[in-house]
């Protein structure tokens, strides 16, 4: 059954980070710059909100 939740976990954390990537890439540049993100950016800032490294 533990191999069966890590990989539930790791699908989880896996969509989350997609959904967050694609959040930050599509935010208006005027924005996310006003953020101090750089949308170019959103694929490091995605997986350090997720994965935490």
């Amino acid at each position: 059954m533990k191999l069966i939740d890590t990989l539930k976990a790791a699908a989880a954390n896996h969509a989350l980070y997609k959904r967050t990537r694609d959040e930050i890439a599509s935010m208006p540049r005027d924005v996310a710059l006003d953020l101090g993100i750089f949308p170019e950016d959103a694929h490091r800032i995605a997986w350090a909100a997720v994965y935490g490294k």
